[in-house]
């Protein structure tokens, strides 16, 4: 099995039959994406990776009765991803209340619904434009920015020449900058 033929669809079907090999590989697809949505929710680099992992071992064990409905397991790592740090700020708070007796005024009282709904239209329209790009470009994109590979590891891997990787992924995150801004206009 390799990882590069098996769509998302095929490796969260294997994973939920209790593949290992196929979940570490959709972990290292969507480790990064997961923590820095995490990152930007708890505020803290240590309660990022508490809530990242949590993501994970959710999604492991919610894996046998999922039904995905499009290409990417993201959008529904991203759910999980905010239910865990929702629980995550709400025992904080609720721990701070019972130690201090008043809770911290810098946490939010409520969720920002408007915001989630923005939030996963932008991400479903960054999918939509990685979806679009050619096979290269999408592994550029998998390999550089959701699994943190250097430009060399990247070419390394895919047998391009550095400066192409490096060109095409400028252009990649130009195209998804734009699209990011014609989201939030």
């Amino acid at each position: 099995m390799t990882d590069e033929a098996i769509d998302d669809r095929e490796l969260a079907a294997l994973a939920a039959g209790g593949s290992e090999r196929a979940f570490h590989s959709l972990y290292r697809a969507y480790v990064r994406p997961v923590y820095w949505l995490a990152h930007g929710l708890v505020g803290t680099a240590a309660d990022a990776e508490d809530v990242t992992q949590e993501t994970f071992l959710a999604a492991w064990r919610k894996l046998p009765d999922l039904t995905l409905e499009g290409d990417s397991l993201l959008p529904w790592l991203v759910t999980i991803c905010r239910f865990q740090a929702a629980n995550r700020i709400r025992r904080q708070r609720r721990d701070r209340e019972h130690s201090a007796g008043e809770a911290d005024e810098t946490l939010p009282a409520t969720v920002d619904v408007e915001s989630q709904v923005v939030d996963r239209v932008l991400v479903e329209r960054i999918l939509e434009q990685v979806q679009l790009m050619s096979p290269l470009d999408r592994d550029i994109f998998r390999l550089c920015a959701a699994e943190g590979y250097a430009y060399q590891a990247a070419a390394e891997q895919l047998g391009v020449p550095h400066g192409t990787v490096r060109n095409r992924l400028s252009r990649i995150r130009t195209r998804l900058r734009t699209t990011a801004a014609k989201e939030t206009t």
